[in-house]
């Protein structure tokens, strides 16, 4: 064969190569273009039939804390005009004895809850109330999770299927003080708090409550505090206790215990810093440890044998849309808190609870941090003795 004819040859044999490799490459794409309009149909058509079956079932309900759902759902209900929403919005604690009464008498009334992550886990998880949230997530603007923080969805359960944190607030808002009495400044560290002149002019809301549940988990896991810094605090500061956020409110806006740890338990805190009294929050995330955050209340789980599962589902994904989110953060509480989707406007967020990409952070919403019982049992070790 001459020379020509072989670089001939060559040349052809490239060319099909070629040929191949582009012929193989647009089979792939329409393959896969393919595979995405069946996946939109699929979640499309699913997404109808449950709203047709939502819409026969006719109600949902809501359990609730921590936000005005009540405010928040109206914006649900002129979407879904067909179905009715209840809620029942208490704390935590009597959410939990309430629910878990139900169950004892085999009611079975509540579709969604949402509380704080300790009660959602410590009460409802923990006693099989839920079943898996990931399952009822269908709309591709929920289940495309680099829409979320940190590109992920976060469960705060061990088997990241039932609890779903929709909030990362930061939570420098925890420790407060009187600006007439304490000079922020001097604090650098959360071990500034154990100065000696600060012995006895320091009030906590009850340490052995769910509420101080955040701030606690931030200390016992912060491996620049932990177990030592818990002791010293609780055990040797002559700390005031009280489950009454009011009442360490009007302490601190007196002077009568300059500093106070989750005074901010309730919106008292806010209210006063409206009325101009002289309190404000300690920037603890410029202190030497760094921030954390937390979910804030902001959790959602779905019940198990819930009376009204499709409307439970459409109530839940409406919850985690954009839509949704957005209205949670206007509308769920005067210090608007920060949902963890990334995709909608932050301008309404209150300052105290936005992250800032130049800090660092314990984000307390992950399964590892969760139990509770070691720093409970720890608490009440220290606690004074009455």
């Amino acid at each position: 064969m001459s020379m020509v004819d072989s670089a001939g040859l060559n040349l052809i044999l490239r060319v099909m190569r070629m040929f191949k490799r582009v012929f193989f490459a647009v089979v792939a794409l329409l393959a896969t273009t393919a595979d995405f309009a069946g996946a939109q149909g699929n979640w499309q058509a699913e997404w109808d039939k449950t709203v047709r079956a939502a819409e026969a079932e006719g109600q949902v309900t809501l359990y609730g804390c921590c936000y005005d759902y009540d405010r928040v759902l109206e914006v649900f209900r002129k979407k879904y005009p067909k179905l009715k929403v209840s809620t029942l919005l208490i704390n935590g604690g009597q959410l939990a004895t309430r629910v878990l009464a139900e169950r004892r008498g085999e009611k079975y009334l509540v579709d969604v809850i949402s509380a704080g992550a300790n009660s959602l886990h410590d009460a409802f998880y923990k006693s099989h109330v839920l079943e898996p949230i990931k399952l009822a997530l269908l709309l591709p603007e929920v289940v495309d999770q680099s829409k979320w923080y940190d590109g992920e969805h976060r469960y705060i359960d061990a088997e990241r299927r039932y609890i779903f944190a929709f909030n990362a607030n930061s939570q420098a808002g925890q420790i407060i003080y009187n600006v007439k009495l304490v000079n922020p400044g001097e604090f650098k560290s959360h071990w500034d708090l154990l100065q000696p002149r600060w012995k006895g002019k320091i009030s906590s809301l009850d340490p052995t409550t769910f509420g101080m549940g955040a701030a606690l988990q931030y200390f016992y896991y912060n491996s620049e505090l932990g177990a030592p810094f818990i002791k010293k605090l609780y055990g040797e500061m002559q700390v005031t206790i009280s489950r009454d956020a009011r009442q360490m409110t009007d302490w601190l806006a007196a002077g009568k215990f300059p500093i106070c740890i989750r005074c901010n338990a309730a919106a008292e805190v806010g209210k006063a810093v409206q009325q101009h009294l002289p309190i404000a929050y300690f920037d603890t995330d410029e202190w030497k440890e760094g921030g954390s955050t937390s979910a804030a209340g902001g959790t959602l789980g779905l019940a198990a044998r819930a009376p009204h599962p499709n409307a439970a589902k459409v109530l839940i994904n409406w919850l985690l849309s954009r839509e949704g989110q957005i209205a949670i953060q206007k509308f769920g509480r005067p210090d608007a808190h920060n949902s963890r989707r990334i995709d909608i406007p932050k301008d309404d967020v209150d300052p105290t609870n936005r992250l800032d990409p130049a800090k660092k952070y314990l984000d307390l919403a992950k399964p590892e941090y969760q139990d509770l019982s070691p720093i409970f049992k720890l608490v009440k070790e220290v606690l004074p003795q009455k």
